[in-house]
C-alpha cells in the first residue's frame, strides 16, 4: 500500500505528531510526501518518505498524477481551511482526483486517525 502524506503549513505540527503516533503503522507503508512535510517527518519519526517538490512548487501535482495513474491507496492531506493558499487550484484539483479515483483522503486528525487505526487492526479498505 502507498500513502501520501500532506500538510498545509499551519497543519506541519500535527501531521508530526500523527507520524510520531503511529510510525510503527506508517513504516509498514510505502510513503510519500510533499517537500517539505515529508523532510519534517522524517526528521522527526525516522520514516522513509520519497519526497515530492513543495506543495506551492508543484509537488501537490506531483501526488495528483501519481493518483491519476492509480500509485496511491491512501491519502492524508491536513488543510488549513481558515488560510487561503496560494496554490488552491492543485488542491482542488488533488481532492477532485481522490473522488473520481475513490481513493480514501483524510483531510483532519480526526479522520486521519480513523484510517490509521483501521490500518493498525489490519482491516482493509473498501476501494
Amino acid at each position: 500500500m502507498k500513502i501520501a502524506l500532506i500538510a498545509h503549513d499551519k497543519k506541519k505540527d500535527e501531521i508530526i505528531e500523527l507520524s510520531k503516533k503511529y510510525k510503527d503503522v506508517l513504516g509498514e507503508y510505502e510513503l510519500y510526501a510533499t517537500g517539505t512535510t515529508g523532510t519534517l517527518i522524517m526528521g522527526e519519526t525516522g520514516l522513509k518518505i520519497h519526497r515530492m517538490k513543495s506543495g506551492p512548487l508543484g509537488g501537490d501535482q506531483q501526488i495528483g498524477a501519481m493518483l491519476a495513474n492509480g500509485e496511491l491507496d491512501l491519502i492524508i492531506f491536513l488543510r488549513d481551511p481558515l488560510t487561503a493558499q496560494p496554490h488552491e487550484p492543485d488542491v482542488s484539483a488533488l481532492l477532485r482526483l481522490c473522488d473520481v479515483q475513490k481513493i480514501p483522503l483524510a483531510t483532519n486528525v480526526s479522520s486521519a486517525t480513523v484510517m490509521l487505526e483501521t490500518l493498525k487492526e489490519k482491516k482493509a479498505f473498501l476501494f
